[in-house]
């Protein structure tokens, strides 16, 4: 896995802008590369400030976003349109002012879809993402049912969590590279559906994006070489790149 590069920001208005500007040019050199692009949205305060930065961005048209696959690495088990799911705080914020194929874009499965799209069970949901990354594989390449993703985004909580990965949690301690039901979360909603760490992992670079003072001793953990199981951050790496990109107070203690 891959070492961790740190930029750090004067503020979190400048990580999320820097974050977004990085990110364009990511997907415009993946797709020069292979033709297609493929990133995992977050979600977050940071997280959704960048994807905004990327809708006012005057780059934004480098990118061919009919050829970009969207997918999240995790989600609330709630229903569709709910203020609380990721995915439809992204489409808020940048994907519905964009061309996008509506058929790369691969949200998580809804609490109130149909029950043969998952909805209904988050085990059932996670189920039907694992097959949905299985399938994409075969377009985006990768080792066995998950992508080798182009750029995988996160945030992570004052505790060390990613993804929908919490300390000591059954997710944690999920071995598999998949899909995993996440229940009793610490903070609401406490029903969620969330990619492994070891499915993350298979990402070509992990970003994290992150600011505020509460994150600070969870980031200095884990570049302390704190275990995964403690701090969930600790264990997300890209295969070939992992970059914190972090405001002033996040990094105040590395």
């Amino acid at each position: 896995m891959s070492t961790v590069e740190v930029v750090v920001h004067a503020d979190e208005d400048t990580a999320a802008r820097d974050a977004a500007e990085r990110l364009l040019t990511a997907l415009a050199a993946a797709q020069a590369a292979r033709g297609l692009a493929s990133v995992v949205l977050t979600g977050g305060g940071i997280g959704i400030a960048m994807l905004r930065e990327v809708a006012a961005s005057a780059r934004r048209d480098a990118v061919d976003w009919s050829a970009v696959e969207v997918f999240w690495g995790d989600e609330r088990f709630v229903p569709a349109g709910d203020a609380e799911r990721n995915d439809a705080q992204a489409r808020e914020a940048l994907l519905d002012a964009l061309p996008l194929d509506p058929a790369r874009v691969h949200p998580m499965a809804a609490s109130d879809a149909p029950e043969d799209a998952g909805g209904g069970d988050p085990d059932l949901a996670a189920d039907v993402y694992a097959k949905t990354l299985s399938s994409a594989a075969v377009r985006l390449g990768g080792e066995g049912a998950i992508p080798a993703f182009d750029v995988l985004l996160a945030g992570c909580g004052p505790e060390g969590h990613v993804l929908s990965v919490f300390p000591d949690s059954p997710a944690v301690h999920a071995a598999a590279a998949g899909v995993v039901a996440v229940r009793d979360c610490p903070k609401p909603p406490p029903t969620r559906v969330s990619l492994t760490l070891s499915a993350a992992r298979h990402a070509r670079e992990i970003w994290l994006v992150a600011a505020g003072s509460g994150k600070a001793e969870a980031l200095a953990r884990a570049q302390g070489g704190a275990s995964e199981v403690d701090v969930p951050l600790a264990g997300l790496r890209g295969t070939e790149r992992t970059l914190w990109l972090l405001d002033q107070e996040a990094a105040a203690q590395l």
